[in-house]
């Protein structure tokens, strides 16, 4: 049985105090739920919200570079991250890709060194419009999940959360409906089976992610391979990141 998990990914959003007050609330509306809670400040946040001690809401960064240390300006690390007490990490985010010009190698390199500390990686994959409407869509997302998943050793993979997120969703209002979403997810599923074995490909938890709001998560949540929703503009509020928790 796999573990339903919401993360927030603030994206550059939220001062110290307002990320704090957030966790708080969020805190207190969440407690009961037996969903895993994620929430992904700026990193000018992290520490703020680590002290908090909170029990319920986990602690994840929004990226990371694939070296420990060094002349990278602007860069963080990935033991930066751990002693910061973030838990996971989002890798390959589609801002990621198309504004930074991130590939699918850089990518790997930053998950790679995300499992070597201890992080646990929520990799993000999906496809653009254009890809969607020449028919795609599964050659590119399964290709971003194999490269992105190249070289992780077996028993590193049920710490791994892939999360499907097609660009022509992220913050426009538009949704892929639940069995499409469901069935790209399902092959997903299928093609880390195939890299690793079966049973590790039914461990691995696959999120959906694009415009997802309280009203219509559960739509995507009643589908057989959908785990969670990676959540953006909704987990800025913490009564509608909670309302999306209790889906």
């Amino acid at each position: 049985m796999r573990t339903p998990i919401i993360a927030g990914n603030w994206k550059m959003n939220k001062t110290v105090g307002e990320a704090v007050e957030l966790c708080r609330q969020l805190e207190k509306e969440v407690a009961d739920s037996p969903v895993e809670v994620v929430v992904c400040p700026p990193f000018t946040a992290l520490s703020a919200v680590n002290a908090l001690g909170l029990e319920k809401v986990k602690l994840g960064a929004q990226n990371l570079y694939f070296t420990e240390k060094g002349a990278y300006t602007g860069e963080i690390s990935p033991g930066m991250l751990v002693d910061v007490g973030c838990e996971y990490v989002l890798v390959g985010h589609s801002e990621r890709r198309e504004l930074f010009k991130e590939d699918n190698q850089l990518i790997n390199k930053k998950l790679l060194k995300a499992v070597e500390f201890g992080l646990k990686p929520i990799l993000c994959v999906g496809e653009t419009l254009e890809e969607r409407q020449a028919g795609e869509t599964e050659k590119v997302v399964l290709s971003q999940v194999r490269e992105g998943l190249a070289g992780v050793e077996a028993e590193k993979i049920p710490s791994v959360v892939i999360a499907y997120e097609p660009i022509w969703a992220i913050g426009t209002g538009e949704t892929s409906d639940g069995e499409d979403a469901n069935k790209v997810i399902s092959a997903i599923r299928r093609a880390v089976g195939e890299m690793y074995t079966p049973e590790l490909g039914g461990k691995v938890r696959i999120q959906y992610g694009g415009s997802v709001k309280p009203g219509n998560v559960a739509e995507f949540m009643e589908q057989s391979d959908i785990d969670g929703a990676l959540v953006g503009g909704a987990s800025l509020k913490a009564s509608d990141f909670a309302g999306i928790v209790k889906f």
